[in-house]
């Protein structure tokens, strides 16, 4: 399984999209794990080995059983070369989502010194 060429730049801003259409589903985190793991074409237990979890781990987090906390989201993101940005976004998009609410999460960077990132919501329907 090769990823749509339009992947291969992991920077673009169309990434996170490209890569729903490719998983056939509504994009989460676990789901965009799961795809980049594929396309890889890496075993649970090396993949495992390349975020430092366990193999147990990360079958729990590709069945949405673990959640992802946005600062474990940055640090996945970093080791498999992504923006820490586009894990942040989907890690918060998970919870917010468990949690019922109908909004939609969207995230960028600050202007200022601070490296840190702006969170804005926005109510879906």
């Amino acid at each position: 399984m090769s990823l749509p060429t339009n992947i291969k730049n992991k920077t673009t801003a169309d990434t996170l999209n490209t890569i729903e259409k490719f998983t056939g589903c509504k994009l989460t985190l676990s789901k965009l794990i799961w795809a980049i793991r594929e396309c890889q074409e890496m075993s649970q237990v090396d993949f495992a080995k390349k975020l430092g979890i366990s193999k147990q781990h990360l079958c729990a987090i590709g069945h949405g059983r673990k959640r992802i906390s946005p600062r474990l989201a940055a640090i996945y993101a970093k080791k498999l070369g992504y923006l820490p940005q586009q894990f942040i976004q989907l890690a918060l998009q998970d919870i917010v989502d468990r949690e019922g609410f109908k909004i939609t999460i969207e995230i960028k960077p600050r202007n200022d010194k601070i490296k840190s990132a702006r969170v804005a919501v926005r109510s879906v329907g």
